[in-house]
């Protein structure tokens, strides 16, 4: 019974590519930066060959590793969640998604207001933590929304949830993907509930993304076309926004969502179980938590065995990442353009290294392989024939 469990570790990219400086991300490499703290220790990936992977020379590498491993260029123009997602499935993004730096325009607020009911605060590039600290109490007197992006393609809605219930912020979130469509076609919506009283908001784990319809047919389409089984684990079925899946649930952080993976691991499938790991981003990329990002790859690391020692003959364990997120760099808090790993694992896969490839969407072209299908897309399998 064939079966593929492809996880994305959420930003842990693994140096520059080499347009970084145009992307404002010269020199980042999210794993050394999270390497250099007393608290990382990946004897498990080590031993799969992460650490024989191009570029990587800061630590010992695995002389008989056990997975083929390569080095993932992306191609397309950005560096977020939804364009490194969609390239891993095979969609090629030529232009990067509209980024609101000024804030978003008042044709598109002055509707998302008449439509909600709802006045909006913020309205300009900030620090999901601190926008909360900053707005919370205003929100929570008049009832208006934080609205407020980053330096990705998002539009963020905090909103305390005494105010406006999750279920509510959710069709808030509906009614702006809606409106930003065609030049303000945003990668995400993103809901942001947070709870609390002043001086002491803390965000939930109840964030939902509601991401741009994909513009092409991708890795997903074609093996829910083909009747297999396309299970998202986390973010997925919003960064797809629902497309290509069969099942998919929902996790509340790396832990949740390790354990829903074994879950599905138990059960009989043809087909993929596709994972995102947010945390390393959400939680300690974005905040410079050196110490942070190290103890969450270190727990991934801890529970990988258990992933091991559940594989089937013909299952197949692929590990990757969407983009960076330095940690150590101080220039920014935001994403950061870098390579990214694979590893691919299975008891019948011999351990190569597979280099530089030219496209995440290579990962999609090998999924698509190994169940007997040809990619619609531009990407080229790795796996060892």
């Amino acid at each position: 019974m064939k079966r593929i469990f492809l996880i994305v570790l959420d930003s842990v990219g693994i140096g520059a590519q080499p347009d970084a400086p145009a992307y404002g991300d010269a020199g980042t490499n999210t794993l050394k930066s999270a390497s250099a703290s007393s608290f990382f220790h990946m004897p498990n990936m080590e031993k799969l060959g992460l650490f024989n992977i191009e570029g990587i020379d800061y630590h010992p590498s695995c002389e008989t590793p056990m997975a083929a491993v390569a080095r993932m260029q992306e191609a397309s123009k950005g560096k977020d969640t939804t364009i490194g997602h969609w390239e891993i499935s095979g969609i090629y993004s030529g232009r990067p998604l509209p980024t609101y730096p000024d804030g978003f325009p008042a044709e598109v607020l002055d509707e998302f207001t008449r439509l909600t009911g709802r006045g909006v605060l913020c309205n300009k590039p900030y620090s999901g933590t601190d926008v909360i600290r900053d707005y919370g109490e205003e929100h929570v007197k008049t009832g208006d929304l934080i609205v407020y992006t980053s330096a990705d393609s998002v539009f963020q809605i905090a909103a305390h949830e005494d105010i406006v219930p999750p279920e509510t912020l959710y069709e808030y979130c509906r009614i702006a993907r809606a409106i930003l469509t065609g030049e303000h076609g945003v990668g995400r919506v993103i809901a942001r509930p947070f709870t609390g009283t002043a001086g002491n908001y803390t965000r939930t784990s109840g964030r939902h993304d509601f991401s741009i319809e994909p513009p092409s047919v991708n890795m997903l389409d074609q093996l829910k076309e083909n009747g297999y089984a396309v299970i998202g684990v986390g973010k997925i079925h919003d960064i797809f926004a629902g497309r290509g899946l069969t099942e998919y649930t929902y996790t509340q952080g790396n832990e949740d969502g390790i354990n829903k993976t074994l879950e599905f691991m138990d059960k009989e499938f043809r087909g993929l179980c596709f994972i995102n790991l947010v945390d390393y981003d959400m939680l300690y990329g974005h905040r410079n938590d050196i110490d942070g990002y190290a103890r969450a790859l270190t727990y991934f690391d801890s529970r990988l065995p258990e992933i091991l020692t559940r594989m089937g003959e013909e299952d197949l364990l692929m590990i990757t990442a969407d983009h960076g997120c330095d940690p150590g760099y101080t220039v920014s808090t935001d994403h950061s353009r870098e390579y990214t790993p694979f590893l691919l694992y299975g008891k019948n896969i011999s351990p190569v290294n597979l280099g530089t490839r030219d496209t995440f969407a290579d990962i999609g072209a090998t999924v698509l392989d190994y169940f007997g299908i040809s990619p619609q897309f531009q990407g080229k399998s790795m796996l060892p024939h």
